[in-house]
């Protein structure tokens, strides 16, 4: 399918491994000249090197918790790239989990930082140019956990249903401009954060790696009714497309991308 954005240029955050990584690859391999970025000390360099060959990409460091490195992101790939058109917000941790009783302020306030607050900031910076050049695809990464929230990650789950909240909001107020929002919802996805979970599980519960995978469908995913781990290109192919011309009459809608996790045919 030709997704109609050859020599379009794209930004996507959190982008050295994973979803992000692999939104970057499809992406690449249909024309858009991409930047990737990441905070510092991570595997962008790896990433960079594994994409070249796709095509035009560029990896910017930076921290979208600080306002100071989203400028400094923003600026360097205008000044490499271009304005970006397309925006792709795939940065975010698990961060703070356990009783909800246990989890201080410090644990709310960075999951919320990282994961909403860094959209907000890097929003901010992509919107301007895409309604100056009338046209913007803007896509951020929600959770199953946004409309289906677990108890032990309640920081996680609030900071994604926020994130629901923000795209709707953004698509109302800039969807006039051609600049149209949207989200994916992926739900357990094969990816360096969910491989952290499962070998911590393993770890506490005695078991190998492949065993805590198993459990966990069992146990806190009934509703995934494939009985596997998402892959990551699996993710990144609602992405691409949501960032295409083929999505043109598509805006504040999600896209949950989670074999059936979620029970509700609300949200």
């Amino acid at each position: 399918m030709n997704l109609g954005i050859k020599g379009r240029i794209a930004l996507i955050s959190g982008a050295d491994s994973g979803m992000g990584k692999e939104t970057a690859r499809l992406l690449l391999e249909a024309g858009v000249r991409v930047a990737i970025t990441d905070q510092p000390g991570g595997t962008l360099d790896a990433a960079l090197a594994e994409l070249s060959p796709l095509g035009e990409v560029v990896a910017v460091t930076g921290d979208v918790t600080n306002l100071d490195d989203v400028r400094a992101i923003w600026a360097e790939v205008r000044e490499r790239l271009g304005d970006p058109d397309i925006y792709v917000n795939a940065a975010g941790v698990t961060g703070a989990t356990g009783d909800f009783l246990d989890v201080d302020d410090a644990g709310w306030e960075q999951t919320l930082d990282i994961n909403l607050m860094g959209a907000v900031r890097m929003c901010r910076e992509a919107i301007p140019a895409m309604r100056k050049g009338g046209w913007g695809r803007i896509v951020l990464f929600a959770s199953e956990d946004a409309v289906q929230p677990y108890v032990d990650e309640l920081a996680y789950c609030a900071s994604k249903a926020g994130i629901l909240a923000l795209a709707k909001g953004l698509s109302k107020a800039y969807g006039g401009d051609n600049v149209l929002v949207n989200t994916v919802s992926p739900a357990f996805i094969a990816t360096p954060m969910t491989d952290k979970m499962m070998r911590k599980r393993a770890e506490e519960r005695g078991e190998s790696f492949d065993a805590a995978i198993d459990s966990f469908l069992e146990e806190e995913r009934p509703g995934m009714v494939l009985k596997r781990r998402g892959k990551a290109e699996e993710v990144a192919a609602a992405v691409a497309f949501l960032c295409s011309e083929r999505a043109s009459f598509i805006n504040g809608a999600g896209i949950r991308v989670d074999s059936g996790s979620v029970f509700t045919i609300a949200g």
